[in-house]
């Protein structure tokens, strides 16, 4: 089973401060053909993730003014992570449970990749799915 290092090992993911606009995440995101963009504080931490998604619910959906509005506003703060030595199924199953797509990578307090559904192989989605069928049973 890959290690998310493995996935993301040369990966710059798009972050941005939290003070910038959701057109401006949206213009990376479509900029860098990615589906997320990490927001970051002053430091480097990271304090939130906003997608696809939240543009769409959040934003557009709720009526707000993608240029005015900041992604402090509509992130999702302080969201799930994994380290990278931990494995593809480790993020799977976190990502399947917390009913999410992207989920960043943080080592030592600082974002080093973000990963989403689509770079899993079919191998680890079926052991996944193994698993998840496993524990329907037992129910």
């Amino acid at each position: 089973m890959r290690q998310l290092q493995d996935i993301v090992w040369d990966q710059k993911p798009v972050m941005l401060p939290p003070t910038a606009s959701v057109t401006a995440a949206c213009q990376a995101m479509r900029d860098r053909r990615v589906g997320s963009v990490v927001v970051a504080a002053a430091d480097g931490r990271l304090a939130g993730i906003f997608t696809g998604r939240d543009a769409v619910c959040r934003v557009l959906a709720a009526g707000r003014d993608p240029a005015t509005t900041s992604l402090a506003e509509v992130m999702t703060a302080n969201p799930a992570t994994l380290a990278p030595h931990q494995s593809a199924l480790d993020a799977l199953r976190l990502m399947w449970d917390g009913g999410y797509r992207h989920l960043p990578l943080v080592k030592a307090g600082r974002v080093v990749g973000v990963v989403s559904r689509g770079d899993f192989k079919g191998l680890e989605h079926h052991r996944h799915d193994e698993e998840r069928d496993l524990w329907e049973h037992m129910r």
